[in-house]
């Protein structure tokens, strides 16, 4: 487990997942439809308990101009900068589960920010980030 310093403020936009855990991979799919891949985006998995309904899971990718989720019709939520505790994931499609023991580990840690979220920071095809944004 790591401390993890994002320095600035994340936009992104997100297509929001219709059921959890099971709704997750069609909506990185629609995702993906909607904007090709590129390097030169963050991609990312974002979710918490909302409502009372349970998990709410939104696949998301990093704004790169302003005004593009309007232009998509996709609605927006900003990532906090802040410190984060982080752990990585290598190849962690031969594991999914994997996944949720990451953040169920991550979650049993004290100073947690209550507003945060739980995020998978894909930083390539094979690896992510597990993140949960501490307190100030």
């Amino acid at each position: 487990m790591e401390k993890l310093k994002i320095d600035n403020d994340i936009k992104v936009f997100y297509v929001t997942a219709d059921s959890f855990p099971d709704g997750i991979l069609p909506a990185h799919q629609k995702l993906h439809k909607m904007i090709p891949y590129s390097t030169d985006r963050k991609y990312f998995g974002i979710s918490r308990p909302e409502n009372g309904s349970g998990i709410v899971y939104r696949a998301a990718a990093e704004e790169m101009t302003p005004g593009e989720a309007e232009k998509l019709n996709l609605e927006s939520l900003v990532l906090k900068k802040g410190n984060y505790i982080s752990e990585t994931l290598r190849d962690y499609a031969k594991d999914i589960s994997s996944i949720s023991r990451t953040f169920n580990e991550l979650l049993s840690q004290p100073g947690l920010d209550p507003q945060g979220y739980c995020v998978e920071w894909y930083i390539n095809n094979t690896d992510m980030k597990c993140m949960i944004r501490l307190e100030e």
